[in-house]
């Protein structure tokens, strides 16, 4: 018997349409009425993620449980499962994620699941099965970092320090990854007693923040006057920033994970596709 999972509230000020296009592309397998009731619990996840890990994550099991074969759901449960602590959920939904899209656009958090159930070494052994120049430069810098993350859990740190030395580790230019990647830098030159290069990799991530946001307020002004003109806005990457591409509608497929991952589940289920639903 399934366990209760009670729909939390969606007020009446959300609407379908807020949901990101490329999302509610995916949502088009579902019927109408379907698409816009998962859609609306995709919209508050994105409103409470930050603020409510734990609300954002019963909205996105509500959605899960009506649409769990749809990519943009599962990897939106991936994510609220990740920000309230369950790593082994998270893990198992971002498998289930990949095997339905093909993408391995989450695998940065994929890598951090592992090292959140204690497994630092599968967790470089998965980074490792990637190939790196596939991925987009934004996925490259999170997979480094969490990369870095896991030899650090293995008392590491010059290998940790050589995982983050990438080609976006440009200190002369500031994009969407640049403060992460400065900071962690930062913390591993502490970690190994170089105080003073960290300092200066703190500064370069302060300052990367200060140019991203002005940058962010600009791009805003822009929008405003763009808005005026026409109705539909295509948002634009700068020329060295590959734009983000939203995963293609998909058809349903099975969840069949292979037995190595679900025999390294720490509650030993199998991926059979199945939802969780909150106990």
């Amino acid at each position: 018997m399934r366990p209760r999972h009670d729909d939390p509230e969606v007020p009446d000020s959300i609407e379908a349409r807020q949901l990101d296009k490329g999302a509610r592309v995916e949502l088009k397998t579902l019927s109408k009425d379907n698409a816009d009731w998962v859609a609306r619990h995709l919209v508050m996840v994105s409103q409470l993620i930050e603020d409510d890990p734990e609300l954002a994550h019963l909205h996105a099991l509500s959605a899960a449980r009506r649409a769990g074969r749809i990519g943009v759901v599962r990897e939106t449960l991936a994510i609220t499962a990740y920000a309230t602590g369950d790593f082994a959920l998270a893990l198992r939904e971002l498998r289930t994620y990949r095997r339905i899209t093909g993408l391995n656009d989450q695998i940065a958090l994929m890598v951090d699941s592992e090292r959140g159930v204690g497994r630092p070494d599968r967790a470089l052994e998965l980074g490792r099965s990637v190939d790196r120049s596939t991925l987009p430069a934004e996925v490259q810098a999170s997979l480094a970092i969490a990369m870095s993350g896991a030899r650090l859990d293995l008392n590491q740190p010059e290998a940790a320090l050589a995982e983050l030395e990438i080609p976006q580790l440009d200190p002369d230019r500031a994009f969407s990854w640049s403060p992460d990647l400065f900071h962690a830098y930062a913390e591993v030159l502490e970690e190994l007693g170089r105080d003073e290069q960290a300092a200066t990799w703190r500064d370069r991530a302060d300052r990367a923040e200060e140019a991203l946001a002005q940058a962010h307020a600009d791009d805003e002004l822009e929008t405003i006057h763009v808005i005026e003109e026409e109705y539909d806005v295509i948002f634009e990457a700068e020329p060295d920033e590959p734009a983000v591409e939203s995963a293609p509608a998909v058809e349903a497929v099975p969840d069949e994970g292979d037995e190595r991952e679900t025999r390294d589940d720490q509650e030993g289920t199998p991926d059979d596709g199945t939802v969780p639903t909150q106990e």
